[in-house]
């Protein structure tokens, strides 16, 4: 089960940094973080109750992913720009 979870957390996470991203501009990447691990939670489909557990136990995981996400964008739009 939780590695279906982790499959979703990270589908996940490519659209939230863009979203952040498109959403909040350049700079401000604390917010922008924030923001992205937001997305994700919300966008899990499950009840609350069960998207405040599994944004618990996967919290390090969620931030990891976030991450990942973040340099893959910026390695992609540097490669678009050449």
């Amino acid at each position: 089960m939780f590695t279906e979870i982790k499959n979703q957390i990270k589908e996940l996470a490519k659209n939230a940094v863009f979203v952040a991203e498109q959403e909040l501009g350049s700079g401000k990447g604390q917010e922008k973080k924030t923001l992205a691990i937001k997305y994700i939670v919300d966008h899990l489909p499950f009840s609350g109750f069960i998207k405040t557990i599994i944004s618990i136990l996967l919290s390090s995981f969620i931030d990891d992913v976030v991450e990942i996400a973040v340099t893959y964008m910026k390695t992609f739009q540097s490669s678009e720009g050449e």
